[in-house]
C-alpha cells in the first residue's frame, strides 16, 4: 500500500484491540502519567500491516495468531505534535503523525509488558470503548474522536 503523506508527518499505525467484553486496551507510557493506544512508526519499505503486527508485538507481546482485524480506517488520521515537545519526540524530525488505525479483536493470549524489546508501556487497562477520549493527552484528542467514531459500528462484529 502506498500512502500519500503530507510533509513533515511521519507514516504511524495505531491499534484499537478489544477483549471479549467489548473493551479497549489503554496503556501507560513508562515514566509518565500519559495514556493512550499501543501505536507506532512505520519502517520504509514496511507493509502497513505488518507494521502494525511488528508493533503490536513489540509494544504489548500480541502475535498475528492472538487478533483478527475487525477495520481498518478508511484514511489516514493526523495529529500534530505541540512544538514544545517536537525536539523530545521523533527527533524532532515530523510536526506530528500521520496514522492508520486497526481495530483488532484479542482472540487468545495475554498481554505482556514486560517483554525486553518493550520498554514503553509500564501499565495498561482495559477500558470502555469512549474512555480513552477524555483520557488521551489533548493533541492526540482528535485522531482518537475521528478513529472511534470512524470504528463505533464495527465493535459488535
Amino acid at each position: 500500500m502506498n500512502f500519500k503523506i503530507e510533509t513533515g508527518y511521519r507514516l504511524n499505525v495505531a491499534m484499537i484491540v478489544l477483549n471479549e467484553e467489548k473493551k479497549s486496551l489503554f496503556c501507560k507510557r513508562r515514566n509518565t502519567e500519559n495514556w493512550q493506544f499501543p501505536q507506532g512508526g512505520v519502517d520504509e519499505d514496511e507493509h502497513i500491516e505488518s507494521a502494525m503486527y511488528r508493533e503490536l508485538n513489540e509494544e504489548v507481546g500480541l502475535d498475528k495468531d492472538n487478533v483478527e482485524i475487525i477495520a481498518v480506517s478508511k484514511d489516514l488520521i493526523y495529529y500534530d505534535i505541540p512544538k514544545n515537545l517536537r525536539t523530545r519526540v521523533l527527533g524532532g524530525k515530523y510536526k506530528g503523525q500521520a496514522q492508520k488505525y486497526f481495530l483488532l479483536k484479542l482472540i487468545s493470549g495475554e498481554i505482556d509488558l514486560n517483554k525486553e524489546n518493550s520498554p514503553e508501556f509500564d501499565q495498561y487497562s482495559w477500558v470502555p470503548f469512549w474512555y480513552p477520549l477524555n483520557q488521551v493527552v489533548d493533541f492526540k484528542k482528535e485522531a482518537y474522536r475521528s478513529a472511534l467514531i470512524e470504528f463505533k459500528n464495527q465493535i459488535g462484529k
